[in-house]
């Protein structure tokens, strides 16, 4: 069973991926019962979706607005009590392999004066619990990149220059937030509009990343700063 089990989890997209020799029979066929249920209710999604390539694995008690601006690769994973809010001008494209756990929100807009741009997420991601992903810039996650529980992005940044004027009533500025390929997110990381994340970074978990990270950087601290180069 468990040979089984590993050749059709490899052929959903997940490379070399084989399953703990610990696990017994009783709890894979746990385990087979659960994902049965998720893949009925994800097959249900996949006809209301703009675009979509695999299986789709739902959870319990989610709540998913605006489907058809969505397109999906194959092998989408979503937990329990995810929230998506896809309302957007270019909508969220979502790679192969992806999964997004349990109690992660993905907002796209907050008020319908001015959509968010959009959010691509590429191959291979994980996004763990009680993630938060406000896109109002654009946002772009590369592939395989890693959040950890309780990281949150934010595309967004009110104006605050006239104290004549409420900060609420000046709008706000844009920048958009690019994470690139092969980055690790640590527990509770917040990434601020502006930022780009480069390519085979980790950030600290607790961290508050305001500026660039340079590309195979290590950085900590609120604000995040170089803790050593991965060189």
């Amino acid at each position: 069973m468990k040979k089984i089990l590993n050749k059709i989890i490899q052929k959903l997209g997940k490379e070399n991926y084989e399953i703990d020799n610990h696990l017994t029979s009783s709890d894979i066929i746990i385990i087979l019962k659960e994902r049965f249920f998720q893949m009925m209710r994800g097959f249900l999604l996949k006809f209301q979706l703009k675009k979509t390539q695999g299986i789709i694995f739902k959870g319990k008690k989610c709540k998913i607005k605006h489907k058809h601006k969505i397109s999906v690769g194959k092998s989408l994973t979503i937990g329990d009590n995810v929230e998506i809010n896809a309302l957007s001008k270019r909508g969220v494209t979502i790679g192969n392999n992806v999964s997004i756990l349990k109690n992660t929100i993905i907002e796209c807009t907050g008020v319908i004066r001015e959509l968010g741009e959009g959010l691509i997420i590429g191959n291979n991601v994980g996004i763990a619990q009680n993630c938060f992903i406000q896109v109002r810039g654009m946002v772009e996650i590369g592939n395989y990149v890693i959040f950890g529980p309780g990281v949150s992005v934010f595309s967004e940044n009110h104006n605050f220059q006239d104290k004549n004027i409420p900060i609420m009533l000046q709008g706000a500025n844009r920048k958009g937030v690019k994470i690139e390929d092969d980055v690790w997110i640590g527990t509770n990381v917040t990434i601020l509009d502006g930022v780009c994340i480069g390519k085979g970074s980790i950030v600290a978990a607790g961290s508050v990343v305001n500026k660039n990270v340079e590309p195979y950087s290590i950085v900590g601290g609120a604000p995040a700063k170089l803790i050593k180069k991965r060189e």
